[in-house]
């Protein structure tokens, strides 16, 4: 009798979910995706590239204020230190504080935890040759590998965890009171948090960040109904969609929407779905909150964390903020 390996039971079950959830949110009303499926292997590059584009700011803001604080991050920690980074991307910011620990003489035990296998392996390659850390990686959700790599802190003691990207922006508000209450949850008294969190700028300035000129970003938005179309049977005809960054100032967030060009009807298969479309109907794919540090600091109390210090990149107005677990 053939049986299913553990791996393909894991893989039959993510793209089960995967096709509950398509179904689920584009019948809704408005229609819209999760913006986590965005990030497959070609979603993990394209966002990669985007971090490069000179209107995508965060990247390199968030760099350049790890890169100055580092030493001050690290020296507020205790030991034996573990790092527990929620969505490791390509690891290239997690350097900066293994550099400032290596200076320090000091090592860690570094948990990733990502979705995308892509992000995962990459992300070990960058730190697999630094040999004060040993590197542990995660292919879970955010909530999941935080409460593996919190049970396995190294020599019972702090954690450090990173929250970096602006990531806590793609959550709503009462989700990421939620999110980080779960963060919190796990967490002792005197452990740290480090969120990495965009400010609130000029219109103009969000817009071209989340609609650039060369399209890598259209191209990003995009790539999720491709990849329905790969793994769930779908027959949606990107040519047919647009990629929109709308600012919402009263939410204070940008929105990213794929707008039909022209009404059409999508089946997709494994979701057993047919859904029309009217000409100019949209898909919502991703929100990214903007914030005042002075919010920012509310909602880590809200959760329990005291607020210990916070520093701005005034250029691309981006900030980390240093918390602790009270």
């Amino acid at each position: 009798m053939f049986e299913l390996t553990p791996s393909a039971v894991a893989a039959s079950d993510r793209l089960r979910r995967f096709a509950d959830e398509v179904r689920r949110d584009l019948s809704a009303s408005p229609r819209q995706l999760q913006s986590k499926y965005l990030y497959d292997s070609l979603g993990s590059c394209l966002f990669e590239a985007i971090c490069r584009l000179p209107w995508y700011k965060i990247t390199r803001a968030e760099t350049a204020l790890l890169d100055r604080e580092a030493d001050a991050i690290v020296a507020a920690v205790g030991d034996p230190l573990t790092i527990i980074e929620l969505g490791c991307g390509s690891g290239a910011k997690l350097v900066r504080l293994a550099e400032a620990l290596q200076r320090a003489e000091r090592s860690a035990r570094v948990h990733l935890i990502d979705i995308s296998t892509e992000a995962l392996a990459l992300s070990e390659r960058t730190l697999g040759a630094l040999e004060h850390v040993s590197v542990v990686g995660h292919r879970a959700t955010y909530e999941t590998g935080l409460r593996q790599a919190a049970a396995a802190r190294r020599g019972g003691g702090p954690l450090l965890v990173l929250l970096l990207g602006s990531n806590i922006g793609n959550f709503d508000p009462p989700a990421a009171a939620g999110f980080l209450d779960q963060i919190r949850a796990a967490l002792r008294p005197g452990d740290a948090l480090l969120v990495g969190a965009d400010l609130v700028k000029p219109e103009a300035e969000l817009l071209v960040a989340y609609d650039d000129p060369l399209g890598v970003t259209a191209a990003f938005d995009k790539n999720l109904l491709a990849r329905i179309d790969r793994e769930l049977g779908g027959d949606f005809d990107l040519d047919r969609w647009d990629h929109r960054a709308v600012w919402n100032a009263e939410a204070s967030r940008i929105e990213m929407h794929l707008v039909a060009r022209g009404a059409q009807r999508v089946r997709i298969a494994l979701a057993g779905l047919a859904i029309d479309f009217e000409d100019g109907e949209t898909i919502w794919t991703e929100s990214s909150y903007k914030y005042d540090l002075g919010q920012i600091a509310r909602m880590g109390a809200a959760a329990g964390f005291e607020a210990e210090d916070q520093w701005v990149e005034p250029g691309a107005r981006f900030s980390l903020t240093r918390f602790r677990a009270s």
